[in-house]
């Protein structure tokens, strides 16, 4: 059985990976795992692949277990896993709760290894793997410290892992996009008087910044895929000016020289 496993399937990025990756490839089954069940089901409808449900919190140390009793029962051949759960939390160091905090390097980089780790003795030489990452991956962001930080992890993992995995004849590749129009703010921004974010120079549609990073996947050797120019602009910049100064602009840019309540 060759399946697709995509995690944070419910909605934004992932939603438009499972739909999209299933007119990629011939799937027996494509594995969506994420907390809404609900959502999970609706896209037996959308979907014209089979789909497995897998509810589970990737938060919770215990959902790899369930995750690896699936994998052994069935057995599967894995051509493409998605590693699209994550979250982030905006504000200053001193105001975001601990758990929080902790609480995005858990889902984000142990979550994200943790998967990685457990599909990969299912997976042959032409599999892929994409970890969704961010623009945040290329540069401290203050007020999105420990959010950045994680993204920064995924990138230079993904980078490593695919010159590792090259020999097995696996692909790593990692996808950065800017700000996309998902329910990602929703939770980014909750509780708070004020936003943090103000300034967003280009909104993208998550089914467009999937299709970019589909095409890269198969029709390209990047290990980095990036969507729109104003993104890829600024990568660029950052590579060049010291980030200080990048630190300067964002915080400019977002009118957070002040305090924020």
């Amino acid at each position: 059985m060759n399946i697709a496993v995509i995690t944070g399937a419910s909605a934004g990025m992932g939603r438009q990976f499972v739909l999209q990756l299933a007119e990629k490839e011939a799937f027996d089954e494509i594995w969506v795992i994420a907390r809404r069940a609900d959502r999970l089901e609706a896209l037996r409808k959308e979907c014209r692949v089979p789909i497995r449900v897998l509810a589970l919190d990737l938060s919770d140390p215990n959902s790899y277990a369930v995750y690896r009793a699936q994998l052994a029962q069935i057995l599967p051949g894995v051509r493409v896993l998605v590693n699209c759960a994550g979250y982030g939390k905006f504000g200053s160091c001193e105001e975001i709760p601990a758990g929080e905090q902790l609480g995005m390097i858990d889902l984000n980089c142990r979550a994200l290894t943790a998967v990685t780790m457990e599909t990969l003795p299912y997976m042959t030489s032409g599999a892929k793997i994409v970890m969704v990452d961010s623009l945040s991956a290329f540069q401290p962001v203050p007020y999105m410290a420990v959010y950045g930080a994680t993204k920064a992890y995924v990138l230079s993992y993904s980078r490593a892992l695919n010159a590792e995995l090259a020999t097995r004849g696996i692909r790593v590749m990692a996808v950065a996009p800017g700000w996309v129009k998902t329910d990602f703010f929703d939770r980014a921004e909750k509780d708070r008087k004020h936003p943090v974010v103000s300034y967003m120079n280009v909104m993208w549609e998550p089914e467009d910044v999937v299709k970019t990073a589909l095409r890269d996947l198969y029709h390209s050797r990047k290990d980095v895929s990036i969507h729109g120019f104003p993104v890829k602009a600024q990568v660029f910049g950052v590579k060049l000016l010291p980030h200080r100064w990048i630190m300067n602009i964002w915080l400019k840019q977002q009118k957070l020289n002040k305090k924020q309540t």
